[in-house]
């Protein structure tokens, strides 16, 4: 069910792709609380592949925050998301350090529209779709975007950064 950005809620993520000029799709789906992982909850409810929806995570890398974008089906590598961004170790962030640093809940942190502009590497398989999708800056809320906006809007590079 895809949604404008408008009907859908504006959030700092749909802001800011919408004020970019960005083709995108909201999409919109009821959460389910008790879900063991909002992304394969989120892939499940929208009926795309857990290797199309990506999930948005907090690290970090030498003692600053980063983000990793993988999708769904995977887990992130902390060393090459460490090698990546030049850094020689990488853990993950506390959740209540990712959601001020965002300025988004955890299950809906966006790769756009951050209060902080983390340096963001996405899996390099996004670049192998046509359309991905990430969190639009909230739980029920999935934003459908080329690959492209990745760089454009979040200063993002690619890097092979998912495992399993």
């Amino acid at each position: 069910m895809a949604k404008s950005a408008s009907k859908a809620g504006g959030t700092p993520a749909t802001t800011l792709l919408t004020r970019q000029k960005i083709t995108f799709t909201a999409h919109t789906y009821e959460v389910d609380p008790k879900a063991a992982s909002y992304g394969e909850a989120a892939a499940a409810a929208l009926g795309v592949p857990p290797t199309r929806l990506f999930k948005t995570l907090v690290a970090t890398v030498d003692g600053q925050l980063a983000v990793g974008v993988v999708p769904v089906s995977a887990s992130l590598d902390l060393k090459a998301l460490a090698a990546a961004l030049g850094g020689k170790r990488a853990t993950m962030a506390e959740p209540a350090a990712a959601e001020r640093a965002t300025g988004y809940v955890t299950g809906g942190i966006s790769p756009f529209g951050q209060r902080s502009r983390l340096p963001i590497v996405v899996d390099s398989s996004a670049e192998g779709q046509e359309t991905v999708f990430v969190s639009g800056g909230r739980r029920g809320l999935q934003v459908e975007v080329p690959p492209a906006a990745f760089p454009d809007v979040a200063g993002a590079i690619f890097a092979p950064i998912a495992t399993g």
